[in-house]
């Protein structure tokens, strides 16, 4: 039989092995724990203000650009500006070579200076001769009927014969035919006559043909309509031009635009008057308010999108003509929405978006309805409460039920 010291000492070497035992069983355990249990970084559901954009690229432009051509056919003499330089309304842009224009306007003007002095020597000399004239007449007039008159006694009393009654009666009616005439003539000098209307005329004409003649001339100056800087010139001397190619564009002072074209898909949003954050490309740093003021009521079919105008509020002096923009446009504003990142959500473009809910460290598939999304955020209309913890989407081996370790940040 064993004695008492052996089995008190088997009882005491019994006790140590199950001590050990456990102690390494709940080591296993606890390292099992560990590494079973997810540690994540969740997203958290926030209340705040909803900002919905349109976001977009376009270029700056001039609200009216100016093409510039010639009116005339001709050849370039002078070009006395250059791209960049800016112009005031009324100063030269190009000068084309005018030596038979000038030509033309002078033999214009002596053509009516003609008509003019013709016009004056009817006034001046054939008015006054056609009034004498026209007295004269008168008294011839006059002295024949009286003659005539005196004769026909005679004759009816038998003083004179046949011949002479005749000869009277020849004299009277030459001296009413040169009345007559001379009237005419004196009638056609008044100034409603037809002689002064055809002379009146012919001075009409000669003035239209030197307002065209000096028209022509002027338009072999091309001058700026309005101040602005020219952004471009495609015309040297030399170069010979006609009506109708542009030579010149010119931008006059005014509001600067910003014009895009936005996505179809997106008109709904659009309203004029709508406030938005533009930058040209080249200085992102320099950020800018711009006014929504045009929407095209066309859509551009080929490209599914409707072009939009936009005045730029203040804009830095660094933006220049076509450059690259882009601009936010805000088409909503909510106050106290929830607020939860795009990327929490699975299938977030179907008609049942869900996430997993973090609850006593455990994830919970739950469903969702959202609303509007801008800018990677999301606005949550049911399913989640203000502090809510989610699950990235992009986890994976993550489903419901799954334990999970929230990780500091």
């Amino acid at each position: 039989m064993p004695s008492i010291q052996s089995l008190i000492a088997f009882i005491r070497f019994y006790r140590w092995t199950v001590f050990f035992l456990v102690l390494i069983s709940a080591l296993i355990w606890a390292v099992y724990d560990n590494y079973s249990v997810r540690s994540i970084q969740p997203l958290e559901v926030t209340s705040g203000t909803f900002i919905q954009t349109i976001v977009a690229s376009g270029h700056v432009e001039s609200p009216h650009r100016v093409s510039i051509s010639a009116q005339i056919t001709g050849t370039v003499s002078d070009t006395p500006v250059v791209e960049g330089q800016f112009v005031t309304q009324g100063q030269a842009l190009i000068v084309l070579e005018n030596h038979e224009l000038q030509s033309s306007l002078k033999q214009a003007k002596a053509s009516e200076q003609q008509a003019l002095t013709n016009l004056r020597q009817l006034h001046e000399l054939k008015m006054p001769v056609a009034e004498q004239t026209k007295i004269q007449a008168q008294a011839n007039f006059i002295n024949a009927k009286n003659s005539l008159s005196r004769s026909l006694e005679l004759y009816q009393k038998g003083f004179i014969g046949v011949a002479a009654k005749d000869e009277a009666e020849r004299a009277y009616q030459i001296a009413e035919s040169q009345l007559d005439i001379g009237q005419h003539q004196y009638d056609s000098l008044q100034r409603d006559g037809s002689e002064i209307a055809s002379a009146q005329a012919a001075l009409k004409q000669a003035s239209a043909v030197v307002d065209v003649a000096s028209a022509r001339l002027q338009y072999s100056t091309i001058r700026a309509q309005k101040s602005g800087t020219l952004i471009s010139r495609n015309v040297e001397i030399g170069d010979g031009v006609m009506p109708g190619k542009v030579l010149m564009t010119l931008s006059p002072i005014g509001k600067t635009q910003l014009v895009m074209q936005i996505d179809e898909k997106n008109i709904k949003g659009l309203k004029i008057g709508q406030m938005a954050m533009a930058s040209a490309d080249a200085f992102p740093q320099l950020r800018f308010l711009a006014k929504l003021v045009y929407i095209n009521p066309s859509i551009d079919a080929q490209r599914g999108s409707v072009q939009v105008k936009l005045d730029a509020i203040d804009p830095p002096a660094e933006l220049k003509q076509d450059m690259t923009v882009s601009v936010d446009i805000q088409i909503q504003k909510i106050d106290g929405a929830m607020l939860l990142a795009v990327a929490a959500i699975h299938d977030a473009n179907t008609s049942k978006p869900w996430v997993y809910v973090i609850e006593n460290n455990m994830a919970h598939q739950r469903l969702i309805n959202t609303e509007n999304e801008s800018q990677g955020v999301v606005h949550v209309i049911a399913g989640l409460k203000a502090g809510d913890l989610v699950v990235p989407a992009q986890l994976s081996r993550i489903s419901d039920g799954s334990r999970l370790r929230i990780a500091k940040p």
